[in-house]
């Protein structure tokens, strides 16, 4: 099976030695995203909320490079510094969910890259 790199620059630069997604078979592996702005490297301004937002349009980015959407997610993992933040994080992520929401495993981390409150990684299916 060939495994194909992808990438964009609407999504932040990868932290370390990773791509931002692999596509293997069928199968599109998406690195978690942290709330970073692409343009800046930086954490978005604002609390969970918003740094739920900006995880979930860099994967969007990544994503759409890949030629899908969040209607072909099948799985993701949410990891929270705070599992006390997981109501406000489930009602920014349900506005971001396909048709069928994905499974989904959701986890407290003790920090996460740059200082983030989240980071959201995903597997799609990108068959017909």
């Amino acid at each position: 099976m060939r495994l194909t790199k992808i990438e964009t620059a609407k999504a932040p630069a990868a932290l370390g030695p990773y791509s931002q997604a692999i596509k293997a078979g069928d199968f599109l592996y998406c690195s978690g995203q942290v709330p970073l702005v692409a343009e800046t490297g930086e954490l978005v301004t604002g609390g969970v909320k918003e740094q739920t937002r900006q995880s979930l349009e860099n994967l969007k980015q990544v994503l759409s490079v890949a030629g899908v959407d969040f209607n072909s997610v099948v799985k993701t993992t949410i990891y929270l510094t705070d599992l006390g933040d997981f109501a406000v994080v489930n009602e920014t992520y349900a506005s971001f969910c396909g048709e069928v929401a994905p499974a989904r495993a959701t986890v407290e981390v003790s920090a996460l890259p740059k200082g983030a409150m989240v980071e959201i990684d995903a597997v799609a299916y990108l068959g017909k």
